[in-house]
């Protein structure tokens, strides 16, 4: 039997005025999408506009010698390509998939007819709701870059496992310690020996690949002040959408 999923669970989406989601519903296409796929690398030409359902997505910042460092992370509550609002047709940073999921994607031009309609005497809620999505991600990436300057590793896995868990509505969290280690720009090592503190301290069960969040009362306390501000900042755009 397959699996069906509501576009309305994208935040944005479901916060569109009914006669601007049936105009964009038929140009909305379900797409799978595997952990560790790239949906865009930095610079690509921008095909397709993203919103996830399931998944969960790390936007980042790649490097000429080969490392790169986690910006912002985005599931349900967001959208992947908001550089079309600028008018730009490239893509700003990489964008892989941390959390196995589902999301639905629409093409550029349909997306920006659709802004283009919105606009003007018919003026509608689609181009405003992006918007302030891209506000909430500038707040996420000027956090993350203090905490990736100014905080531990600890503390930024604390962070890190805090906003995956939030995201992909589970504290039962797949994934490897190399995506982990690519996503916060560090050495394997170093994600290793974090990880083990905070096994050791109770917060968490690391096996194979599979991280259960054993504590999350513990794990905030540790996180930095960097969780709190983009979980705030997060939850008040979900609020301001559903008021909308």
């Amino acid at each position: 039997m397959s699996i069906t999923y509501d576009p309305r669970e994208n935040h944005i989406l479901y916060a569109l005025r009914q006669a601007e989601f049936e105009h964009l519903a038929p140009q909305l296409e379900l797409v799978t999408m595997a952990r560790s796929e790239v949906l865009f690398e930095a610079n690509d030409k921008l095909q397709y506009i993203y919103f996830p359902i399931t998944a969960v997505t790390s936007l980042l910042c790649c490097l000429e010698d080969g490392t790169s460092v986690e910006v912002a992370m985005v599931g349900n509550e967001g959208v992947l390509g908001v550089s079309v609002l600028m008018g730009k047709n490239e893509t700003l940073t990489q964008v892989i998939v941390n959390k196995a999921g589902h999301g639905y994607r629409i093409s550029k031009n349909s997306l920006q007819n659709a802004l283009v309609r919105s606009g003007g005497r018919r003026a509608g809620t689609l181009q405003k709701l992006m918007l302030r999505y891209a506000q909430t991600l500038f707040v996420q990436m000027s956090q993350t870059t203090a905490c990736n300057r100014r905080h531990t590793l600890e503390q930024q896995l604390c962070c890190w496992l805090l906003l995956n868990s939030d995201r992909g509505y589970s504290n039962s969290l797949s994934i490897t310690q190399e995506l982990i280690a690519y996503m916060l720009g560090v050495r394997r090592e170093s994600v290793t020996e974090a990880a083990g503190k905070l096994q050791d301290a109770g917060m968490i069960n690391y096996h194979r690949g599979h991280i259960e969040l054993k504590d999350r009362g513990k794990l905030e306390i540790v996180a930095c002040e960097c969780y709190g501000v983009m979980k705030e900042e997060s939850d008040r755009m979900i609020t301001d959408f559903h008021a909308a």
